[in-house]
Order: C-alpha cells, then sequence, then structure tokens
C-alpha cells in the first residue's frame, strides 16, 4: 500500500507541537488571520445562500467564479476564458487531480530541489519516481533540467516559480522561456503552482510560465490572497487534458463546495480585491524586512539566507555541519518554532538547512521570536 510509504508533512506535525500561545512560531506558511477580510466575506456568504447554491452544481466550478478567475488571470498577463479553468477544493486538490489523471505508478516526476513538501506527498502517493533538478539563487537551472530530460524521460515538472516555497526564490523569465521551450520540444508537461504571485513586496513582476508555453498547467488559490477555510482553488489547463481532470474530479468529489464558491465569486463581484492584496503586501513586506534585518545577529557567523521579493518564506543554509533539526529541539525550548528543511528534498537532504515563514507575526513579535532563536544556537 503506497499511502503508507508517504511520509507525514513535518509541517503539520510542527503545528500541532506549537499551538501553545506562548510559542512564537516562523513554522507553517500561514496568512495573518487578523487581515481576513472577515466581514466582507461575512457579506458575501449572506447574500450569497439560496436554494441554488444549497444544491448540487456543476464539476468545472460556478460559472461566475470562473469567469472573475479568468478575468484576473487575464489581467495579470496570462490571457484565460473561463473555458480553461476548472474549480478545485484549494490548489493541492489540483495537484492530486493531475497526479491521477497523468501519471500511472512509476512515471518519472521531475522536482526542483528543494521543493513544496506537501506537493512531495501527493506525487509520492501517486507512485511518482521524483528526480531533482538542480537549483541556484534564481530558482531551478534549465540547463540542469535539459540533462533530466535526456537521462531520465520525466512526464512532469512540477515547480513553483514564483516566491517558491520553501526557497523564496523567483524564476526570471529568459529561465521560464527556456523551461517552457524545453517541454514543448519534448513533451512532458509542466505544473506551475502559483499561490503566492500576487504577494510582491520589491523588484517588478515577471510572466507567468504559462504564458511562455501551451505545455504548462497553471495551478492557483485563493488561499493567500483570501482565505486558506475557503479551500478555494483552480487549474487551468487545455481543452483536452481538461476534459479528463473534470472526471477525475467528479470521481474524487462530484464538485467543490457550491455555497463557498457561490460566496467568493459574489465577493469578487462586490469588493476590490486589487485593494485587499495592497494590503496584504504593504503589511507582509514590513514583516519580511524585520525578519531579514534580525538574521544577522541571530543566525550564526557563514549562514547564508534567501532575500525573497515576496511570497512568505526566506530559506537559510547554517554553517559547518549543524543540524536545522537538532536547532529546533533546543529552539522549542526557547518557545520559537521553525520548520527544517531535510524534507522539502526529494532525495538527498541537507539538514543545514532551515525555513522561516514571516508572515504570520507582527514585527515586534518576529523581533522577540528571533531573539528567541539566537538563543538556540548559543
Amino acid at each position: 500500500m503506497r499511502a503508507l510509504n508517504v511520509r507525514s508533512s513535518p509541517v503539520r506535525d510542527l503545528l500541532a507541537l506549537v499551538s501553545r500561545p506562548e510559542v512564537i512560531s516562523f513554522a507553517g506558511g500561514l496568512p495573518a488571520p487578523e487581515l481576513f477580510d472577515v466581514d466582507g466575506l461575512r457579506a458575501a456568504f449572506d447574500r450569497a445562500v439560496s436554494r441554488r447554491t444549497l444544491q448540487y452544481a456543476p464539476t468545472e466550478g460556478d460559472p461566475d467564479l470562473r469567469a472573475s478567475i479568468a478575468a484576473r488571470l487575464t489581467g495579470r498577463g496570462l490571457p484565460t476564458d473561463a473555458g480553461q479553468l476548472l474549480v478545485t477544493s484549494g490548489s493541492q486538490q489540483a495537484l492530486t487531480l493531475i497526479a491521477t489523471a497523468l501519471l500511472e505508478p512509476g512515471a518519472v516526476v521531475a522536482v526542483e530541489e528543494p521543493t513544496y513538501l506537501a506537493a512531495l506527498q501527493c506525487l509520492g502517493l501517486a507512485g511518482a519516481r521524483l528526480v531533482p533538478v538542480a537549483g541556484d539563487e534564481h530558482g531551478l537551472v534549465p540547463e540542469s533540467l535539459a540533462e533530466v530530460v535526456e537521462r531520465s524521460k520525466p512526464e512532469l515538472l512540477y515547480l513553483v516559480p514564483t516566491f517558491a516555497n520553501p526557497t523564496g526564490r523567483t524564476l526570471p523569465a529568459a529561465r521560464r522561456a527556456a523551461i517552457a521551450d524545453l517541454a514543448s520540444r519534448h513533451g512532458f508537461w509542466v505544473v506551475e503552482d502559483d499561490p503566492y504571485g500576487e504577494l510582491r513586496y520589491a523588484g517588478e513582476a515577471v510572466p507567468t510560465l504559462a504564458s511562455f508555453g501551451d505545455r504548462v498547467l497553471h495551478v492557483g488559490s485563493f488561499s493567500k490572497v483570501g482565505a486558506p477555510g475557503l479551500r478555494l482553488g483552480w487549474l487551468r489547463a487545455p481543452a483536452d487534458l481538461l476534459r479528463a481532470l473534470v472526471v477525475v474530479k467528479q470521481a474524487a468529489d462530484l464538485h467543490t463546495s457550491t455555497i463557498d464558491q457561490a460566496a467568493a465569486a459574489t465577493y469578487l463581484a462586490e469588493t476590490d480585491l486589487d485593494a485587499h492584496v495592497a494590503t496584504l503586501c504593504r503589511e507582509y513586506g514590513v514583516r519580511r524586512d524585520a525578519m531579514l534585518a534580525a538574521l544577522p545577529g541571530t543566525l550564526p557567523a557563514g549562514s547564508t539566507w534567501t532575500t525573497p521579493d515576496g511570497g512568505m518564506f526566506v530559506w537559510a543554509g547554517l554553517p559547518g555541519d549543524v543540524d536545522a533539526a537538532v536547532v529546533l529541539e533546543r529552539a522549542l525550548k526557547h518557545d520559537v518554532a521553525f520548520v527544517p528543511g531535510g524534507p522539502f528534498f526529494a532525495t538527498t537532504p541537507d539538514h543545514s538547512t532551515l525555513r522561516l515563514s514571516f508572515t504570520t507575526n507582527t514585527p515586534e513579535r518576529i523581533a522577540e521570536g528571533m531573539t528567541r532563536l539566537s538563543a538556540a544556537f548559543g
């Protein structure tokens, strides 16, 4: 049974350990709950409730919601029609549907090293053979991908090209074009997981990878710019593949919650989401800056870390043979938490790495948490 061989998520396991209010957690990639638009969403649900929205719905998703998502993607430079979209129960389900539709047990999937660990779980559950692709400070290296394609013939490439989880890195446009060209020439699919793309605090926007080629499946989510509890995501795919994905979703859950979709459609129609995202970017940018300012006095000499232009994460490397998992044990005794980097690697883990999330805590809490973390290195 493949499920018995899939590792539990260390992030979710860790969240259960750090639920005490005195713990300052840099572990989960969680939006700040005080920034949720509770009043706007409450009003949207109130207006959305009807006999129609309490009924079964089309598998493809609420037509108004699909139209709103299509318009938003088009506005971001990815021309999209509602007919190209499937609404999913979070972007995690989108990845599961893709794996079910495209992969047979033993299929080769290329993944950036390191990468989003829930994707590793999902692909592992599908029985895929994961092959890592090297990256650098700018993300996945196309030349390394070309070598993997030549050697291993992957059927799928998974990556988070914008403000990656866990590294925070963003893939430059030239590399996106090169990856899309490789996919087109060699016939493999690319999954562009884009939950953080709108959360930019510095630098210029980069076109979506999907805008460079028709072998790219674009996956998005309402979780980071709206609220994760809605469990609303979407998948953009060519018509032929979308039909297969709809059948897979029918078998999985018939459709995503009708009332949640209707409320989201109402919210998007009546709310200036761009203004809300601007607020998120302003607040999260200050929190990112607070973490970056504290890192030189927190991590031991010789450490390295990323400086993300957006998203939720800073990725750090510790010097020498320091094991981040051992440091975490000491950090928990100081009531502060982070995620050791090892589980984000598909094959050979780098135990000297760690992921820090800056979005959930205020600058004051970040400063206090970094002081506590510094003590764990003492």
